[in-house]
């Protein structure tokens, strides 16, 4: 599929309204004070809150990372994080909006000045930037493999590198330009556009679905195991859908899934969506923009219900993706399996499954058996590697240069975290364990290096629906498109002005210096979001690495694992127990960082949100002894810092009961029982 000219005007068209429409009703008042620029002179109504709050989210960490976990055999399982979310932001509307407004803070790190003492402010500031730098970088490549896998679809060679500069570059222009308010317009329209090219999506997946022959079906979830199976003529595409798919529509995995287990929803997934949603700085602060309370809250609730069509646009098209083009997905592992094998190869030269190749010819590839043994196929030039279209995942393509450069550490495994790896490659699978428990005895108590193989790259799924069930030349791909590069791009800008914040206001303010002229604030905000915007393009090209994850949305969503419980714990403690001292707020942001660094590295296998759970009770535990043994004389008192109307919304908190219940509603019908019916 190529873009056609409908495809070209309604790209263009979008980019420049989106932009255009942030920078002018940015400018319709010039930015004079910190407050005008980072928090958009507190001027925000609900509905500019609630678009903007889904735009900040829906990124390509979901279209990219969600749609290929889904299209993996977590299935239906990876929506909890939309779900959950929207309960989560019920409570946080009523319960902590309501404190942080009171404040009248700038940033999330400021309030814990405001409740314990600078040193806490610090360490959450501090933290929050390196976390944002992962942040920024991941949702900068996931939109850059999405161009990348399009674009080879297509015939053009679009590098992750120079996809991720554009992304970047877009981002930062608007942001550095109009800040909050800039982003809160652009918002209003991709919010939109992303509910309504997801639902394109998703209507063109099913119509594909219900015109096909075959298909993948994922048979056991626990296992991995599928099958490509003929489709019955006559039978409807959601008919189909279903039998292809039952055992994925599940919301509650094996204990043992090291992706979303069912022991995670009981406390592990509630600390990242409390920490997301109320406590992280890029999407709070649209709520600290707020207008007033009732706006703030109002415009909460109206999230929390986008959030429950969410799944039915990103989610469901994720999991027939991998019905349509599995066999795609497969072929695209393979640049990321041909250095590991090569190691393999290097470490294990008596090997039966890998060959090495120099340069084979199209013909030869193509009539390589696809079973029993892999070629490892050496190119000496990117342009040489590039013409041998190689479509078959046993030849995997490599250059000299690379190869040449790889060197294995003593003591090193391969295996997958793959569930479907032993299904698609079993014979290799098992002497894999083989080599590897060799590897494991020999070394005795020494470190063991593990790397990585995949079956699937899963995160492709979403470029393989743009470029295989839109129709071509109608503008759909054109919109949907620049739909995607809206949400990248909104989620980024986001990003960079919550990072720019936090530097301006938490650190450069606050030690740096303190008697800082308004403008001056204003002017190291724009600095800092081009110095943010150029590390994300830096750190972009290296998150496709399959040693570090096969699934962006994991990287994320377990790199804030670091801080994420420890936040959510010195809050919530913090405002429960207002006898609580300073020290107590100190020690649980530490204790939250270096017990989950320590668990991660000596008790692996425990899954991350399970990880989470257990360093967020660590955290309430220490901290509950440090109130006993050195409460305050007096409790802390929250006092009124602000002078926009703090009066609650009634209508919202009734809204707000009736997401609770359809969003409990919703897993009942998805639950072991709900489907069995």
């Amino acid at each position: 599929m190529a873009f056609g000219t409908l495809d070209v005007v309604v790209f263009v068209v979008f980019v420049v309204s989106v932009v255009g429409l942030g920078l002018y009703k940015s400018k319709s008042k010039e930015e004079k004070t910190g407050e005008d620029y980072f928090l958009a002179g507190r001027g925000l109504n609900w509905w500019l809150i609630g678009f903007s709050l889904i735009a900040a989210n829906i990124s390509s960490e979901q279209f990219v990372g969600m749609c290929g976990n889904a299209a993996s055999h977590v299935g239906l399982a990876i929506a909890s994080y939309e779900w959950m979310a929207a309960i989560t932001l019920v409570v946080v509307a009523f319960c902590f909006l309501p404190y942080f407004l009171r404040a009248g803070i700038y940033t999330m790190p400021e309030f814990l000045e405001y409740r314990y003492n600078a040193t806490a402010r610090t360490i959450m500031a501090v933290a929050t930037l390196f976390i944002y730098m992962l942040l920024l970088g991941s949702v900068t490549y996931s939109g850059a493999l999405t161009v990348n896998t399009m674009g080879g679809k297509m015939g053009y060679d679009i590098s992750i590198a120079s996809a991720s500069m554009v992304i970047g570059f877009i981002a930062m222009v608007y942001v550095a330009t109009g800040g909050l308010k800039a982003c809160a317009w652009a918002d209003l329209i991709q919010g939109s556009a992303l509910i309504l090219g997801g639902g394109a999506i998703m209507y063109f997946a099913f119509d594909k679905l219900g015109t096909v022959t075959e298909a993948t079906k994922v048979i056991n979830v626990a296992t991995g195991e599928i099958a490509l199976v003929p489709l019955a003529e006559g039978m409807g595409a959601f008919d189909r859908f279903w039998d292809l798919n039952g055992v994925r529509m599940n919301m509650f995995l094996p204990s043992d899934d090291k992706v979303l287990p069912w022991t995670a929803l009981l406390l592990g997934l509630w600390i990242p969506n409390f920490y997301y949603w109320g406590l992280n700085q890029y999407i709070t602060q649209r709520t600290l923009g707020s207008a007033s309370l009732a706006e703030g809250q109002k415009g909460i609730v109206f999230a929390a219900f986008m959030k429950l069509l969410i799944p039915f646009v990103i989610v469901v098209p994720g999991i027939i993706a991998f019905n349509l083009y599995a066999k795609d997905m497969q072929n695209q592992s393979t640049f990321d399996n041909a250095p590991v094998f090569a190691k393999y190869l290097q470490a294990n030269p008596s090997t039966n499954f890998v060959e090495q190749a120099t340069a084979p010819s199209e013909g030869a590839i193509r009539s390589w058996p696809e079973g029993g043994k892999f070629m490892l196929s050496v190119y000496e030039t990117t342009e040489q590697m590039k013409a041998v279209e190689t479509q078959n995942p046993f030849v995997l393509p490599i250059l000299r240069e690379t190869l040449d450069g790889l060197t294995v550490e003593p003591y090193t495994v391969f295996k997958s975290d793959d569930k479907a790896w032993k299904t698609v490659f079993g014979e290799l699978a098992a002497e894999l364990d083989a080599y590897n428990q060799s590897v494991v005895t020999a070394a005795a108590g020494a470190t063991v290096t593990t790397e990585k193989f995949i079956a699937y790259k899963y995160d492709t799924a979403l470029g393989q629906l743009l470029t295989g069930v839109l129709p071509a030349k109608s503008g759909w791909l054109g919109f949907v498109l620049a739909a995607l590069l809206g949400a990248i791009v909104s989620s980024l800008a986001a990003m960079l002005n919550a990072a720019s914040t936090i530097f301006t206001m938490d650190i450069y303010q606050k030690y740096i210096k303190p008697d800082a002229k308004p403008g001056t604030l204003v002017l190291l905000g724009r600095i800092c979001v081009v110095v943010f915007a150029v590390i994300a393009v830096i750190l972009a090209p290296m998150l496709g690495n399959p040693r570090i994850s096969n699934s962006i949305f994991t990287i994320i969503q377990e790199g804030q694992g670091f801080i994420s419980p420890g936040i959510l714990a010195v809050f919530v403690f913090g405002l429960i127990s207002r006898k609580a001292p300073p020290m107590a707020g100190v020690i649980g942001l530490l204790t939250s960082i270096v017990s989950y660094g320590a668990l991660k590295m000596v008790a692996p296998n425990i899954q991350f949100l399970n990880r989470m759970a257990i360093c967020f009770a660590l955290c309430l535990i220490i901290m509950a002894v440090i109130r006993q043994l050195w409460p305050l004389a007096q409790p802390i008192e929250f006092k009124v810092k602000t002078d926009i109307n703090l009066e609650p919304s009634k209508g919202a908190k009734l809204v707000g009961v009736i997401i609770v219940l359809l969003t409990l509603a919703l897993y009942a019908v998805f639950s072991p029982i709900g489907l069995a019916k």
